[in-house]
C-alpha cells in the first residue's frame, strides 16, 4: 500500500473566468529499439498513458490546480497521484480547452476546464502509489498512444504539443551535436 495520498476535493481549486483550471503531463522516457541482429540502433520515444476510471481508452495524467500551488507543481502531482512516476518537467506543451462531462459544480456550471500540460521526462517509475488500485499504466509509441487517446483535446495535446516540440527539440540537439564536432 502507498504510504503517499492522493488529494480529494474541490475546497482548494482554482477557477478562471468559469472554467476550472486543470494541470497535466505527458511523461515520456526513451527505450533503445534493438534490431534482429540483437545490436541497440535508434532511440525510441514512449509515451507513458493510464487507464480511465470512468470508461474506455487512455488519458495522460491531469487534475485540479489548486491553490496553494504553482500550476508546474501541480502538473507533478498529478504524474505521481495517477500514474506514479516522477521526473522533470521539461517544456510547456500549452493550454487546452475541454468540457468534463462528469465534473460540473456551481463554480463552473458548464464543466468548461483549461489544462496546461508540460512534457515529463520520467525519472522514477514508483512500485506503490496513491491511485494504483484503480489506475493501470502503459508505455506507447506516438502512434499507438494517438491512437489509444479517450479524448481528442489530449490526442491534440501529444499531436500539436508534445510530438512538434519533441521533434525540435531533437533537431536542435542533433544541430548542437554537429556543432561540437565541427569546432
Amino acid at each position: 500500500m502507498s504510504e503517499l495520498v492522493a488529494r480529494t476535493g474541490r475546497h482548494q481549486q482554482r477557477y478562471e473566468g468559469g472554467c476550472r483550471l486543470v494541470a497535466g503531463c505527458i511523461p515520456y522516457r526513451y527505450r533503445n529499439s534493438v534490431e534482429s541482429n540483437g545490436a541497440a540502433s535508434e532511440k525510441i520515444v514512449e509515451v507513458l498513458m493510464i487507464n480511465s476510471t470512468s470508461g474506455p481508452g487512455l488519458l495522460f495524467p491531469k487534475g485540479g490546480w489548486e491553490n496553494d500551488e504553482t500550476v508546474e507543481e501541480a502538473a507533478l502531482r498529478e504524474a505521481l497521484e495517477e500514474a506514479g512516476v516522477r521526473g522533470e518537467l521539461k517544456h510547456f506543451l500549452g493550454c487546452y480547452m475541454f468540457k468534463s462531462k462528469t465534473l460540473q459544480d456551481e463554480s463552473c456550471p458548464e464543466g468548461l476546464c483549461k489544462a496546461a500540460m508540460f512534457a515529463l521526462l520520467v525519472k522514477e517509475e514508483l512500485s506503490s502509489w496513491p491511485e494504483q488500485s484503480t489506475r493501470r499504466r502503459s508505455w506507447l509509441a506516438i502512434p499507438e498512444a494517438i491512437v489509444s487517446c479517450r479524448h481528442p483535446w489530449m490526442r491534440k495535446a501529444l499531436e500539436e504539443g508534445f510530438s512538434k516540440w519533441h521533434d525540435d527539440h531533437l533537431r536542435n540537439t542533433s544541430k548542437e551535436e554537429e556543432d561540437i564536432h565541427i569546432s
